[in-house]
């Protein structure tokens, strides 16, 4: 028996790296996949532009006609244009932007919708460590996979009551789209591959996850697989009038996580 017998599940950017390895582990556990990727090294099922309303209904269309079913979704589809903000072009801000906030908003769409009507599933969508936390010269990769995040907020909350569980994967891995990062050429062994970050992904998706959902799980060679959330002091409670900006600096300590703090794992992001 696989962890995933009788599922369908849907990825997108699985054309090669991250995608196919997923896509290939599913189909091990038992599950039926439609692959989508835009121009990868392998054949593929679906090769729609999924940053469009069209392309992401037409993913799901082909989970449909083929298989009746779309109890999973990996939103994985993304594209690197890095640019320090100073010499950001507004043409690869849109195009970064539309590939991965639209993409998953395209895709996700019609797939929550028939998991609403239809008993649940699980919804995986990818951000990045340079949304959560930041990384420079990745301003409007580092705005669309925040954007994701918030998007997977919401739709963990709107999703409960329907048994549709969100996931937000924030991997590090050594593929196609980040193979000449300068932390990867100068690290090339800390670097894990696709198939070291598949597993986390079939964890989130199957039953060994439980009811969990509204979670983020980073995983990378140098951290790990560990939970990640933003923390938050118990804070000053200033009155409602009459207080002045200089309270704060003196409630400081209520209010701002210390360096002690943020090293003993309140660490903000």
């Amino acid at each position: 028996m696989g962890l995933l017998d009788g599922k369908v599940a849907l990825i997108t950017g699985a054309g090669g790296g991250l995608g196919e390895a997923y896509a290939k582990l599913f189909a091990r556990e038992g599950a039926a996949v439609v692959v989508n990727d835009l121009g990868g090294p392998r054949a593929v099922a679906n090769g729609a532009d999924i940053s469009t309303m069209a392309g992401g209904q037409s993913v799901f269309d082909d989970a449909i006609k083929h298989f009746g079913r779309a109890d999973i979704l990996v939103n994985n589809a993304g594209i690197l244009l890095d640019q320090t903000f100073a010499k950001a072009t507004e043409a690869a801000w849109d195009k970064v932007l539309k590939v991965h906030l639209k993409g998953t908003f395209c895709c996700t769409q019609p797939v929550f919708r028939w998991m609403r009507e239809n008993g649940g599933g699980v919804i995986v969508n990818t951000s990045s460590t340079s949304g959560l936390i930041g990384n420079f010269g990745q301003t409007n990769y580092g705005a669309a996979k925040g954007g994701i995040w918030g998007l997977s907020n919401v739709l963990a909350i709107e999703g409960r009551k329907y048994n549709i569980r969100i996931w937000t994967l924030a991997p590090g891995a050594l593929t196609r789209m980040t193979a000449d990062l300068p932390r990867y050429i100068e690290n090339p062994n800390l670097a894990l591959g696709p198939d070291g970050i598949a597993p986390a992904v079939l964890y989130m998706v199957s039953d060994l996850s439980g009811d969990q959902t509204g979670k983020v799980l980073g995983v990378s060679g140098p951290r790990g697989v560990r939970e990640m959330r933003m923390m938050e002091k118990p804070g000053w409670t200033p009155p409602h009038e009459g207080w002045k900006a200089q309270d704060v600096l003196e409630h400081a300590k209520e209010i701002f996580f210390s360096e002690e703090e943020i090293k003993m794992g309140a660490r903000r992001f």
